[in-house]
C-alpha cells in the first residue's frame, strides 16, 4: 500500500537528520507538502524557509527571479534550516543555478541545512543525481480522507454517521486532499448533509476531476469471466487468485498478485478477459492509455506518475493497458519515451499497492525485452485461436446474449466448420446469421450460421505466417491460456 503522510513526514525528518543536503519531494499538492515539511523540520529541530521564483524567500522578495538568485540569498542563512524550493525545476535547466547548487553543498552540510525541491516531477541534473534523496508524496489514503472529512463536519458542528462517512471516503479516493475537501463540502451543501445523494455527487465530481488525468479513465466491465469463451487455464489461474488481496492472504504469507501480460492473436479475447477480471473480482477498472500519456500536451513523465499515483490511491483496482507494445514501441529512438518506459518499469517492479495490471499485446517483436523479465508481471499467457470446443462455447455465449437457446442449434458441427476463426469473428458470425434470418422474416437457423461462417475470411488466412511465428515464439516463453486434451498439435496447423 502507499505510505501514509505521517510515514512520509518521518522519512523526510530522517533524511534531514542523516545529513542529506538535497531532497526531491515529488507531489501535486504543494500546500500539503509544505505542511508535512514544516512538521518534519520541527522533528529535525530546524526552521522551514520557503522560496518561489516570484516572491523569493518567505515572500520577502529576497532571492526572487531565478534559481541562481535564490541560492545566493540562501547563503546568508547560517542557522540549521530546511529550504523548500517551489519553482526550482523547469523545462530548461538553469546552468548558473546548478553550478551554484553544487558549490553550496559543502556549506549546507556545515550549517545542518537541507534544500528540498518540491514539484510533481523533479528532473535532477546528472551532476547532482547521486546527492539527492527522493521522496514521493502519494495521494491521501482512506484514513487521511476520513480525518479531513471529520474536521470539515466538526467545523460545521455536525455529526456524520459512520457508514455515510465511509461511503464518502471511498468515493473520494483518487483525489488530492484539497480536491477531496472541496468536493465533500459541495456535496454536503447541495444535499444539506451526508446521504446517498451526497455520495453520488462526490462520485460525479471525482469523475470530472480525474478527466485532468487524460491518460487514465474509468471503464465499466459488463461481463465476468463466465462470459468469456474458452481460455480455461487462464480463468483457473485468475480464479485461484481471487481471494489473494485480503488480510487473510497476507497472514497466510501470500504476496498480492501483481499482474499478467496477455500475448496472442488479435480478436481472441485478450482485452475482454482483462476487463472481465475486474468484474469477477469486483474491483474498479481503470484503463491506462499509453498513447495519450506519451503524446499529450503535458510532460509524459508527469502524466505517467500522476496516472500510477491515482491507480494506487484507488487500490485494490485492475489497471488495463491495451496493446502495450504500441505505447513503448519508440523506446529505442525517443529519449523521452525511454524515460517514461523506465519510470513505468520501476513502478511495475516496486509497487506495493494492490494494483493488478492486465496488459495485452499482439506483436511480440515490438515488446521491449525488459518488459518480459520476471518480476514485472506474475505470468505471461499466450492466447491462441480457439479450439473446436472453445468455438462452440463462444457461439453459445453470443447466441444466449441475443436471446437464442444455444441447445437448439448444432454448435459442435458449426464449430468444426469455423476452423481458424477467432472469438471476435465468431461473434460476427452470429450477428451476420441474425441479419440473414431477420431479412428473410424467420427465426435463426443452422443454415444462416453456416453461411456466415463460409462468407467470413478469418484473419488467419491473411496472417498465417505471422501467427505461426507468434506460436513458435510462445511455445517455450509463455504459458498457454488454453489446455485442451483434444489439442494434438495446434502449432502445426
Amino acid at each position: 500500500m502507499s505510505q501514509p503522510a505521517h510515514g512520509i513526514e518521518k522519512e523526510l525528518s530522517l533524511l534531514m537528520r542523516a545529513g542529506y543536503r538535497l531532497v526531491a519531494l515529488e507531489t501535486f499538492e504543494e500546500e500539503r507538502a509544505l505542511r508535512l515539511l514544516e512538521r518534519a523540520a520541527k522533528r529535525a529541530r530546524r526552521r522551514l524557509c520557503t522560496w518561489t521564483v516570484a516572491s523569493g524567500f518567505t515572500g520577502s522578495g529576497e532571492g526572487a527571479g531565478s534559481l541562481g538568485a535564490g541560492l545566493s540569498a540562501l547563503a546568508a542563512v547560517e542557522e540549521p534550516a530546511v529550504f523548500a524550493m517551489l519553482d526550482a525545476t523547469g523545462d530548461e535547466p538553469d546552468p548558473l543555478g546548478v553550478r551554484r547548487l553544487r558549490d553550496a553543498l559543502g556549506q549546507l552540510s556545515e550549517r545542518r541545512q537541507t534544500l528540498v525541491v518540491v514539484a510533481p516531477v523533479v528532473d535532477v541534473p546528472a551532476a547532482l543525481e547521486r546527492e539527492v534523496g527522493r521522496v514521493s508524496l502519494p495521494l491521501p489514503t482512506a484514513t487521511e480522507l476520513r480525518s479531513l472529512f471529520q474536521r470539515v463536519a466538526g467545523s460545521a458542528r455536525a455529526e456524520v454517521a459512520a457508514e455515510p462517512l465511509e461511503q464518502c471516503v471511498r468515493a473520494a479516493l483518487g483525489l488530492t486532499g484539497g480536491e477531496a475537501v472541496r468536493v465533500f463540502r459541495k456535496a454536503w451543501l447541495a444535499s444539506d448533509g451526508v446521504d446517498d445523494a451526497a455520495v453520488a455527487s462526490i462520485v460525479r465530481e471525482k469523475q470530472r476531476a480525474l478527466r485532468r488525468t487524460p491518460a487514465l479513465s474509468f471503464h465499466e466491465a459488463p461481463d465476468d469471466l463466465g462470459q468469456v469463451g474458452g481460455l480455461g487455464e487462464l480463468k483457473r489461474w485468475l480464479r485461484e487468485r481471487r481471494r489473494a488481496f485480503g488480510e487473510e492472504a497476507r497472514r497466510f504469507g501470500l504476496p498480492a498478485p501483481r499482474g499478467i501480460l496477455l500475448l496472442g492473436v488479435q480478436g481472441c479475447g485478450k482485452s475482454l478477459c482483462a476487463k472481465a477480471v475486474a468484474r469477477e473480482w469486483r474491483f474498479p477498472l481503470l484503463r491506462l492509455d499509453l498513447g495519450t500519456a506519451l503524446g499529450g500536451g503535458r510532460s509524459p513523465e508527469l502524466a505517467m506518475r500522476e496516472a500510477t499515483a491515482v491507480a494506487e490511491s484507488l487500490a485494490p483496482v485492475v489497471l488495463w493497458i491495451d496493446e502495450i507494445e504500441k505505447g513503448f514501441a519508440a523506446t529505442g529512438q525517443d529519449p523521452r519515451a525511454s524515460r517514461v518506459f523506465g519510470t513505468f518499469l520501476t513502478w511495475l517492479a516496486e509497487k506495493r499497492a494492490p494494483v493488478f495490471v492486465a496488459a495485452t499485446a499482439n506483436d511480440v517483436t515490438a515488446l521491449p525485452p525488459e518488459l518480459l523479465r520476471r518480476g514485472r508481471f506474475d505470468e505471461l499467457f499466450f492466447v491462441d485461436l480457439p479450439t473446436e470446443d472453445e468455438r462452440a462455447e463462444i457461439l453459445a455465449i453470443h447466441l444466449a446474449k441475443r436471446g437464442r437457446d444455444p441447445k437448439q442449434l448444432p454448435l459442435q458441427e458449426l464449430a468444426a466448420q469455423a476452423l481458424h476463426h477467432s472469438g471476435a469473428e465468431l461473434e460476427q458470425v452470429v450477428a451476420a446469421g441474425l441479419y440473414s434470418a431477420f431479412d428473410a422474416g424467420r427465426e435463426l437457423t443452422e443454415t444462416d450460421l453456416a453461411g456466415a461462417i463460409q462468407e467470413t475470411v478469418p484473419l488467419y488466412e491473411t496472417y498465417e505466417e505471422r501467427i505461426k511465428e507468434l506460436r513458435n515464439w510462445a511455445r517455450t516463453r509463455a504459458r498457454a491460456a488454453t489446455l485442451d486434451p483434444k489439442l494434438v498439435d495446434l502449432f502445426g496447423h
